[in-house]
């Protein structure tokens, strides 16, 4: 399958042939895909982040925003002194940030692009993202970091040493690059949602727009609205809910109200 370009599905079999095309991996012949996923309800939706809509200047307000978060969390979280760590709970829990929430399961990423039923008058949208392959975009010192520990994302103790704050994030060189974070397990939801992060090295970069330049690293997957019940339907039959996905009364809540909804 050829990657930087957009695959209309018009069946459930072939959303899962799309998906799955490319999990076969040579070296360990094994299915092990090198893609994570990032559902949207809507195909137009790019890849801004949370910090982007909060207005002009938001560059200059990231550091108040994450200073003052950490200031007044402190009593209610704990998760240490390094900064990925804060940024990571930051945003899990609704602070604008420049983090972008990915998952290595396609089918949760699914989830998220059929959960709103009052949006199923729209295509919805699967981002797939080559997140092995992105690391050769990285400057050297932090692609050393990941060969190190062996791994293809960072988590904050791996970052934090090499890279302690967003300034030395972006000093390592003048192009853009992206970074993918696996979060602590803060709660429920990240284990289950199979969670990780996405990381521009400049607050102002935007990633739809760096993938542009860079297609063999990504391929979307569209879903016809004429096909999001199908979608959902089969999705909530293999488990697939807000009841599993977001552990609580709120999830079940959610769960219960679209599994009660008549299209």
């Amino acid at each position: 399958m050829e990657t930087g370009q957009d695959i209309i599905v018009k069946s459930w079999a072939e959303l899962q042939d799309a998906l799955f095309n490319n999990s076969w991996d040579d070296k360990i012949s094994r299915f092990r895909s090198s893609y994570v996923y990032r559902g949207t309800w809507s195909k137009s939706f790019d890849l801004g982040t949370s910090i982007m809509r909060i207005g002009p200047k938001y560059e200059e307000l990231e550091p108040h925003l994450l200073r003052n978060f950490r200031k007044y969390a402190f009593n209610n979280s704990t998760p240490g002194d390094s900064i990925w760590n804060w940024l990571a709970v930051a945003q899990h829990h609704g602070l604008p940030t420049r983090l972008l929430d990915w998952t290595y399961s396609p089918y949760v990423a699914l989830h998220f692009a059929t959960a709103d039923l009052d949006q199923y008058d729209q295509d919805a949208c699967v981002w797939c993202m080559n997140y092995v392959k992105s690391s050769e975009y990285l400057p050297s010192t932090l692609r050393h970091t990941l060969q190190e520990e062996g791994s293809n994302v960072f988590t904050p103790e791996m970052l934090e040493p090499v890279a302690p704050s967003f300034k030395a994030l972006k000093s390592f060189q003048d192009e853009d690059y992206v970074i993918f974070l696996e979060p602590p397990s803060l709660d429920a939801r990240i284990v289950h949602q199979y969670a990780l992060f996405s990381m521009m090295s400049d607050v102002k970069a935007e990633l739809s727009k760096w993938l542009l330049q860079h297609p063999d690293l990504y391929f979307r997957v569209i879903i016809p609205k004429e096909l999001k019940w199908e979608v959902r339907d089969k999705l909530d039959q293999a488990n697939i809910t807000e009841r599993v996905l977001l552990p609580g009364l709120s999830g079940l809540s959610q769960w219960l109200k679209r599994h009660y909804t008549h299209s």
